[in-house]
């Protein structure tokens, strides 16, 4: 970007981030907006159970799988030009869903939904931290973003039950059309344009497909071994697949000149600690979003849409924890906010495994789902933040995208990992009851408490991870002591 364009960037610097946190909103809101709708659908479309499975995973596993490449895209094309292009792909992608007469249709449609948040996450992120100088500035902006993962997945639950109950689960797409369309027309009214250098790079072609397709093969892997089983042919063989495609990767970055992932950016602490910290972290939250609606509507007897409104004092934490994190880490570091974020995360976690079955919203669900949302907050723009300790303007979209990839990746990974421990011997409790209601919701109460017990174990892995490997000092300026070789 040229001095130029970055000062009337930061002139209108409100104006970008009210643009950016929009893409950032119709991401989000588009994992969970289906949940709800998805009886609806499949009485609409005569869906099986296990294709009904595809609506969701399609779209998290080609934006899992395409976020590095998408990122890499944005600093070489231009971020502007690939925020424009995601957000029509994504509006395309939402009508064709809507007027989707089979599944196999809109499980496609999905797929390009998620290739278009695929464009849009990273080249947005990139330019939010390019409009921002390092330091408060970005902190503060950093925090409205990240209050907007949670508040945006709690309003695509109820959202997503109302338009599926009233107009017809069609609108939860539609609704996306005249936003993205807009939004596209909007930008470079809004946006200034920026890419990593005045002159094109060469492109890492075969790294870029190599790189994608392992993410791609991964991210879908973790997805099924729940349902296949994680000690299957098919299983094991994917993930061997997934192993020879990234050593290919491997051998693919060491001899070109332009790779898609620099070796460099490897190399920062910081950034490196907060993409494991990453995955373990959104393991931990994607279990819990998913066992705790399980838990309100299976134990507790609510009803989709009261599940979705009871997790309303939790989007109001997660904002709270964002705000009070963009404020202390300029203050006192990453490495204690992070820490506090997850003790108050574990805390909440541990609360609800010991939640009896029987209890009261207020008595036995607020007060977790308040300390979760406080630690979402907290961790969530913690991480973003160290991401991009060291990375320098021209790499912001790598960085973007491996930051995003990792939160996908670790969703994934760890929602596969916790479903099954809490269903390991569900099935046989199940059958145990002899349709007894009481003994049913028992079998549920106990699944879903050994999900939150292994969410919270996730969790103390990745408070370990923070203190032992998070560097004690200032985030914000240490880029020099950062860039350590890695051990």
């Amino acid at each position: 970007m040229s001095h130029t364009d970055l000062r009337a960037a930061r002139s209108s610097a409100g104006a970008i981030l009210a643009f950016l946190c929009l893409g950032q909103f119709m991401v989000f809101i588009d994992v969970s907006i289906v949940n709800l709708a998805l009886p609806s659908i499949q009485d609409g479309l005569g869906m099986s159970e296990v294709s009904l499975g595809y609506i969701v995973t399609a779209y998290s596993t080609v934006l899992g799988g395409f976020l590095l490449l998408g990122g890499r895209l944005a600093d070489t094309f231009g971020r502007r030009r690939m925020l424009r292009t995601g957000f029509v792909v994504f509006a395309l992608a939402s009508l064709a869903s809507g007027l989707a007469e089979n599944g196999a249709t809109l499980i496609t449609a999905r797929g390009f939904q998620g290739l278009g948040s695929a464009l849009i996450a990273p080249a947005a992120l990139s330019i939010l931290t390019g409009t921002f100088a390092e330091g408060p500035e970005r902190n503060k902006a950093l925090g409205v973003w990240g209050s907007l993962a949670g508040i945006a997945s709690i309003a695509g639950v109820i959202l997503g039950g109302l338009l599926a109950d009233g107009p017809g689960w069609e609108w939860i797409f539609w609704i996306n059309v005249p936003i993205g369309l807009g939004a596209a027309a909007l930008a470079p009214r809004v946006v200034p344009e920026s890419r990593a250098a005045e002159r094109r790079r060469p492109f890492d072609t075969f790294g870029a497909l190599t790189l994608t397709a392992a993410l791609l093969l991964l991210i879908f892997t973790l997805g099924e071994a729940t349902t296949v089983g994680w000690a299957t042919v098919r299983t094991l063989g994917s993930l061997a697949g997934v192993a020879v495609l990234l050593v290919a990767f491997a051998v693919i970055e060491s001899r070109v000149g332009e790779p898609i992932m620099p070796p460099r950016i490897l190399r920062l602490r910081t950034m490196r600690t907060a993409n494991l910290s990453a995955v373990l972290v959104f393991g931990t939250f994607a279990a819990l979003f998913y066992f705790a609606s399980l838990f309100m509507q299976h134990v507790h007897g609510y009803s989709p849409l009261k599940a979705g409104f009871a997790y309303v004092p939790l989007a109001v934490a997660v904002a709270a924890g964002a705000g009070i994190a963009s404020g202390l880490i300029t203050k006192v570091a990453a490495r204690p906010v992070l820490i506090a974020g997850l003790v108050s995360s574990i805390a909440g976690l541990l609360m609800l495994w010991r939640a009896p079955a029987d209890g009261d919203y207020a008595v036995h669900l607020l007060a977790p789902f308040v300390l979760l949302g406080l630690g979402c907050g907290m961790v969530f723009v913690t991480l973003q933040i160290a991401a991009f300790v060291g990375i320098g303007e021209e790499e912001a979209g790598v960085g973007a995208g491996l930051i995003n990839t990792s939160q996908e990746a670790g969703g994934a990974l760890g929602l596969a990992v916790i479903t099954t421990i809490a269903y390991s011997g569900s099935a046989a409790d199940l059958a145990a009851a002899g349709g007894d209601p009481a003994l049913i919701r028992a079998a549920h109460a106990a699944a879903n408490h050994d999900a939150f017990l292994a969410a919270a174990c996730f969790g103390a892995v990745a408070l370990v991870l923070a203190a032992v490997l998070m560097p004690r000092g200032g985030t914000a300026h240490r880029r020099d002591q950062d860039a350590v070789p890695i051990p």
